[in-house]
């Protein structure tokens, strides 16, 4: 006999996994980068925390670079609506913006010393996250967007020989970031070429430059600079803080429930501090690895390097907040907080930082 109730209880139960299934959304991001990098292992990471946090409503697939669009391209790809969300730093689209140069890279931590935790203490509760939230805006694009993944402090970079001055490298044709952090290299004098991660070693390798700088230990040794330089300078002003980020079209994300954009909210916070923490330990490896088994020299950063990189960074920083109201307003911010956090945080950190370079010394 066949039991109506037990059908009955599973035509619901069929009911609600077809709506179930129905309602489920996948936002798809685009990345600048291959699936295999770094950044891409922990944007993973933040997709299954969405998953989970929404019963897997919502779920992230990640999309290589040149998927849909040229890594240039993303913004405006998402803006359009050829794909749910994009991810790169935030100063890719300083071109769009100014004021985007302040939340991927401030140079020379804005001028005020802020390294990636202060920064963080800034987006998160000194009023930078509602300046972020602005930005878009500012810039005419439809999206909502998400700061990820704080990185940092990045490398001076990668020499063939030892630097003892600005002078010397002066004489070096230098790989540096596109944008205000390049253009403070070449009012130093520094002969700056921007260029994409993957032609640096072809470039290096041909003698199109002399030296470069890419990002950290981890990923400088992915790229191979290793091969060919190894001298290299940890302490470094162009990039204290990079900060990457995603950006979701603002209709799709319109069209989430408030479980799901809270998700979302929720799981770049935690990805904030799992990215954090994934980088000191991967890059902890990665430069005791280049150091033991490649040959690599870590070399200390001339002191003219920092007095003269600073001055150059104010500038560049003044000229901006000159020309464009908005910008003015989040560095104002940035200073603002600096004033209040800046001296306890820097001192607080002297003292382990000296203990901390003098157990390195005896591990050498």
């Amino acid at each position: 006999m066949i039991n109506m109730k037990t059908v009955a209880t599973g035509a619901v139960a069929l009911t609600l996994m077809a709506s179930s299934a129905m309602a489920e959304k996948v936002l798809r991001i685009q990345s600048v980068l291959p699936n295999t990098a770094d950044e891409v292992v922990m944007l993973n990471e933040f997709g299954n925390d969405v998953a989970r946090l929404t019963g897997g409503s919502l779920t992230i697939e990640v999309l290589p670079a040149g998927a849909v669009v040229g890594p240039r391209d993303i913004m405006d790809a998402v803006d359009a609506g050829l794909v749910e969300g994009g991810f790169a730093w935030t100063h890719y689209w300083g071109g769009k913006h100014v004021a985007a140069n302040l939340f991927g890279a401030p140079i020379a931590g804005a001028g005020v010393g802020l390294d990636n935790i202060a920064f963080l203490s800034w987006f998160q509760f000194g009023g930078g996250k509602e300046l972020y939230d602005r930005l878009w805006d500012e810039m005419g694009v439809n999206v909502k967007g998400f700061m990820l993944q704080p990185v940092g402090p990045e490398a001076l970079g990668w020499f063939p020989e030892p630097i003892e001055s600005m002078d010397d490298f002066r004489q070096m044709r230098f790989r540096a970031p596109p944008g205000m952090v390049g253009a403070a290299y070449a009012d130093i004098g520094v002969p700056a070429v921007a260029m994409g991660g993957g032609d640096i070693l072809p470039a290096l390798e041909k003698g199109t430059i002399d030296a470069a700088e890419w990002c950290c230990p981890k990923p400088d040794s992915v790229f191979g600079f290793q091969k060919v330089l190894k001298h290299y300078y940890l302490q470094g002003l162009h990039q204290v803080t990079v900060n990457a980020d995603m950006y979701v079209n603002g209709d799709f994300y319109d069209s989430l429930t408030e479980q799901e954009q809270v998700a979302l909210e929720v799981a770049a916070n935690a990805s904030l501090s799992k990215s954090l923490s994934y980088r000191i330990y991967e890059n902890g490896k990665a430069l005791q690895d280049l150091v033991q088994n490649h040959g690599v020299i870590l070399e200390d950063t001339p002191l003219d390097y920092f007095a003269e990189y600073s001055e150059a960074a104010s500038r560049a920083l003044q000229a901006a907040a000159d020309e464009n109201e908005f910008f003015a307003e989040v560095w104002a911010s940035q200073r603002a907080f600096a004033e209040v956090a800046v001296p306890f945080w820097a001192g607080a950190q002297t003292s382990n930082a000296n203990l901390g370079r003098a157990f390195a010394a005896t591990l050498q």
